[in-house]
């Protein structure tokens, strides 16, 4: 696993020459962490969610249902701050919301995470 640089954030200037903060790398895969635990614990409970279903269990369907729902709200929420902060486009709240959810929020965790390692020459 590569080395963390440390947690100051970079700079970088507009056309006027103003400088301007950039999103850390630290910070940034720390968000990616909380997405990545939040889409593993919600696709968690999709699979019992669809079991219950399936199974015609109205009653662990009506816990399950708002508890991936919430699950889903949580994950769009996370990409979109982080398109706000800069740290991706967004590319990441449309896959979540194409995806519903876990599977497009772990797809655009990895391809961050692929954007964040150095580049060998």
């Amino acid at each position: 696993m590569a080395m963390l640089e440390p947690a100051t954030p970079s700079r970088s200037t507009t056309s006027s020459g103003a400088p301007v903060a950039t999103p850390d790398r630290a910070e940034t895969v720390k968000q990616l962490n909380l997405i990545a635990i939040v889409a593993i614990l919600d696709v968690l409970l999709l699979g019992p969610l669809l079991w219950a279903s399936i199974t015609e269990r109205e009653s662990l369907v009506s816990i399950l249902g708002p508890a991936h729902g919430f699950g889903f709200i949580l994950l769009l929420g996370l990409v979109i701050r982080g398109v706000v902060e800069e740290r991706w486009g967004w590319w990441f709240p449309a896959l979540v919301v194409i995806t519903l959810g876990p599977v497009g929020s772990l797809a655009g965790d990895y391809i961050v995470r692929r954007d964040l390692r150095p580049r060998r020459r």
